[in-house]
């Protein structure tokens, strides 16, 4: 018997106009964490997707204990004993937490003697079996489309674990959750070991990556660089390894220097009680301000409120003094308001349309001839002076945006809004999902925007960039503002301590 469960050998897979994989290889011992790290568009996910069945090989060997397979499809790679957490989550809303983890495999039985139908009380019982195991409280009766992002990602993570698999892949499993939420996997982890699982473990948060691997796989631009102990790697190794080249900083020096008072809230209410209420805070032209706050704060909801995604009872928000009347987001686009929203796939890109087309969407009326026309070689122009200025890289601007990385990706999205010209630019978790050199890029971006003048808000979930990027941080808790902390004075311990400050 060969001492690993799966070995992937030689793999290489092309995509038109880029290789996205070159003679990989990865090799997983049962009750293990194996972390596979790298930039975007390294090939991690690519790797995985022909490890699961949704990409075909175009060379390559795939062995499980020893000997050779082929996996023809996802259900195929289920049946092998391989399961698949992608990090792009694709749940069923309008069905349940049970018909979700079941899908596909739903338990049967037969009515009236011969008509198999759906065994719905097994599934059911099934599923609450199930979640005990994995620690999560939820009703398997509840609809997916109720639940949060980050309880999603928990189903998703459940629907795994319930196959009884040999290989585990989890892409970006916390990208979403709570601290709690973290803890909670990170046990189930610690439980799939002991039944001698193999873990694949995809993550752009090192903390993590040397606190849960066992061994660290590399890649960087298609290529497979090496495996290391994960005893024997620093953050600062790991990094190294990924970028070809050291980082001696995480984040740019900034040169901004905040002006007047542009941008100001005043006592904005939510219509939901639960949400948002009595918030007020002033923006400076040039200025970063970063928001903080634990999952739930209500910051995300309060961005999407002053953007005019989400009603409010009470409030005004002036712009040079003058109210701006924003009852939805082509209002607050019209006005030189511009948002890009935490969830990339689920309403930032148009996965179906190019690059030219995601960066245009937001500013064609600006190139019209007559009217009525859109003028193909201006908006052609204003695509590619975008995907200069931000250094996108894609084979061609008719490259459909769903083939890019994640990082070129949310530069198309930032593009989008610049086409725009906006003069407040809200921005949800900007880096979530992103690597550290794609990160980087992104704050040269921000930092260059605050310079010119532009008005940043940035929604952050991790206390170091709040701190690295941020002219003054604005705190939540529970919906309410419960303080603001001058950048250079900001520590997680007191951006903590007012994210924490419950009524």
């Amino acid at each position: 018997m060969s001492e690993y469960v799966l070995e992937m050998s030689g793999v290489s897979k092309a995509f038109p106009g880029v290789k996205a994989l070159d003679n990989v290889q990865l090799k997983l011992r049962p009750g293990k964490v194996h972390a596979l790290m790298g930039e975007n568009g390294a090939g991690k996910s690519t790797l995985m997707k022909c490890m699961f069945g949704i990409y075909k090989m175009d060379e390559g060997e795939i062995r499980m204990d020893g000997q050779p397979v082929t996996i023809s499809d996802p259900m195929d790679a289920l049946k092998k004993g391989i399961a698949m957490v992608h990090q792009e989550l694709q749940p069923i809303p309008a069905r349940t937490v049970g018909e979700n983890i079941f899908l596909g495999r739903y338990p049967m039985k037969k009515a009236l003697g011969f008509i198999p139908i759906v065994d719905h009380k097994k599934m059911y019982d099934d599923t609450a079996v199930l979640l005990k195991k994995v620690r999560m409280s939820f009703d398997p009766h509840q609809k997916v489309g109720e639940l949060s992002v980050s309880q999603m990602q928990s189903v998703e993570i459940a629907k795994a674990v319930s196959a009884n698999c040999r290989v585990l892949i989890l892409d970006e499993p916390t990208s979403s959750l709570t601290a709690n939420e973290v803890e909670a996997l990170f046990r189930i982890i610690e439980d799939l070991k002991r039944e001698n699982v193999a873990i694949v473990y995809i993550s752009h948060k090192m903390d993590e990556i040397l606190r849960i691997a066992d061994e660290v796989t590399i890649m960087r631009d298609g290529k497979y660089i090496g495996t290391w102990e994960a005893n024997e790697l620093t953050t600062d190794k790991i990094i190294t390894q990924m970028v070809g080249r050291e980082l001696h900083n995480l984040y740019p020096p900034r040169y901004n220097v905040p002006g007047d008072v542009v941008f100001e809230v005043k006592d904005f209410t939510s219509i939901n009680p639960r949400s948002f209420r009595h918030v007020s805070f002033q923006l400076r032209k040039g200025e970063i301000l970063g928001v903080g706050g634990l999952v739930g704060a209500q910051r995300t909801e309060l961005m999407e409120g002053l953007f005019g995604i989400r009603s409010h009872t009470t409030g005004e928000i002036l712009y040079n003094g003058k109210p701006l009347s924003i009852a939805r987001p082509k209002d607050a686009i019209d006005q030189g308001v511009a948002m890009l929203t935490e969830d990339r796939r689920g309403s930032g890109i148009m996965a179906v349309l190019s690059v030219a087309d995601n960066i245009s969407i937001a500013s064609l009326n600006r190139y019209l001839d007559h009217g009525f026309v859109i003028n193909g070689k201006k908006v052609e122009q204003l695509v590619q002076d975008n995907v200069a200025k931000m250094n996108i890289k894609a084979p061609s601007s008719k490259t459909l945006i769903k083939s890019l990385s994640g990082g070129n990706q949310q530069k198309v999205l930032v593009g989008r809004w610049l086409a725009n010209n906006p003069d407040v630019l809200i921005l949800d978790e900007p880096t979530r999902g992103i690597d550290v050199g794609a990160k980087y890029e992104i704050y040269c971006i921000i930092a260059d925007l605050a310079k010119e003048g532009k008005s940043i808000i940035m929604i952050s979930s991790e206390m170091s960039e709040l701190i690295g990027m941020s002219d003054r941080i604005m705190v939540m808790c529970d919906g309410r503002v419960t303080g603001f902390v001058n950048g250079s004075e900001a520590t997680q311990e007191n951006i903590m301590a007012l994210a924490t400050q419950f009524e």
